[in-house]
């Protein structure tokens, strides 16, 4: 998809960034699948079935789906899934693909674009559907790439993972908490400075990155569905000053507090 122009991409209407229910399932459909699907794990456990292939799905898991797959998909409902799907279609021949699956180490700037396609189109912002091409070219790119610079594979035990993700999860369950990393690598039983490199190694960000946009991600949500204001917002998840609050909130969303409000 690397010679193709943003005007060759056909936007579909289902798109969105969902959190599962302890009880979501993806049974297989009745037909294969009509169309191109990017499909992205943000956060929790699963098992996703492509074309009678099994893949463990969790952070970081990215497929692209063509025409003609066949998939199915469960999670763990003590772990559910949030994901991105943005279905679309291309009007000219394709050469280059990106590969059906792979894991992304570096996910901050592919989770940026991925936020930011689906918010145009939900608000129908001017001159959604053009730039949300460009970005959909883009993250068609930002995955060539990374089938181009593939890091040699990490070696972490099965153990460890499970200790990384565990920590993970909790501080994702509990974003208004002054997480410290003394007390979360003493929760993963590691010393401070092994536990934030292999936490890095995994998850892509650091701790401390990784706190603050989980907090984020909670504050856009209750800004959006709670009905919550923003003072409330910010003092329910442990900000005493709405200022950095708010400067925090745009240099992740690209928009302040009241805009989502």
């Amino acid at each position: 998809m690397l010679e193709l122009s943003p005007a060759s991409f056909i936007l579909k209407p289902a798109f969105a960034k969902i959190f599962c229910e302890p009880e979501w399932r993806w049974p297989k459909r009745e037909k294969p699948m009509p169309n191109y699907d990017l499909f992205y794990v943000w956060s929790g456990e699963g098992e996703l079935i492509l074309n009678g292939e099994p893949y463990a799905i969790s952070k970081g898991s990215c497929f692209v789906f063509r025409p003609g797959d066949e998939t199915t998909a469960t999670h763990n409902p003590q772990k559910p899934l949030v994901l991105t799907y943005i279905h679309f279609d291309v009007n000219e021949p394709v050469s280059r693909i990106p590969a059906r699956y792979r894991v992304l180490d570096e996910t901050i700037d592919f989770e940026y674009m991925l936020v930011r396609y689906v918010r145009l189109l939900l608000e129908r912002a001017f001159a959604a559907e053009e730039e949300a091409r460009l970005i959909l070219k883009q993250l068609m790119i930002h995955l060539l790439r990374d089938e181009q610079h593939k890091p040699a594979p990490r070696k972490v035990s099965n153990q460890l993972n499970e200790t990384i993700q565990e920590v993970a999860n909790y501080i994702r369950q509990h974003p208004s908490l002054a997480h410290r990393v003394e007390d979360l690598a003493s929760r993963a039983g590691l010393s401070p400075r092994y536990f934030s490199i292999k936490f890095k190694e995994l998850m892509g960000v650091s701790v401390q990155s990784y706190i603050i946009r989980m907090r984020i991600e909670r504050a856009e949500h209750l800004l959006v569905y709670t009905g919550m204001n923003v003072t409330e917002v910010a003092d329910a998840l442990g900000y005493r000053d709405i200022f950095f609050f708010s400067r925090q909130f745009k240099q992740y969303t690209g928009k302040s507090p009241s805009e989502i409000r």
